[in-house]
């Protein structure tokens, strides 16, 4: 509800939780799955701050998607390096609306 946000400055930190960055790059691939190293291209690409930060927000990735049950493994990569993520059913209509409360 309310107007939307102005974009952020290209040097600043996104407003957003991981879990909404995570969530947000996952539903933006055809496949509403990714890799991990595919989920940092995605921030990196859509979020420059990321782009020359120290590499401690990967680890904020990775904790959040080993933690949260929001985000499931869905299968592992063709070349069997990593597992592609994707988000639980049953937070997937929520999160394609932009709430990312945790039930």
């Amino acid at each position: 509800p309310g107007a939307p946000r102005p974009p952020p400055e290209p040097g600043d930190k996104p407003a957003q939780s991981y879990i909404a960055l995570i969530s947000t790059a996952i539903l933006s691939s055809p496949e509403k799955k990714l890799l991990l190293s595919d989920i940092y291209q995605w921030i990196m690409d859509n979020y420059p701050y990321f782009k020359n930060k120290e590499k401690s927000w990967r680890n904020s990735v990775r904790h959040n998607l080993s933690l949260n049950e929001c985000f499931v493994k869905a299968g592992r990569s063709d070349n069997g390096k990593g597992h592609f993520w994707a988000i639980h059913p049953a937070n997937l209509e929520d999160f394609a609306k932009g709430d990312y409360h945790r039930r």
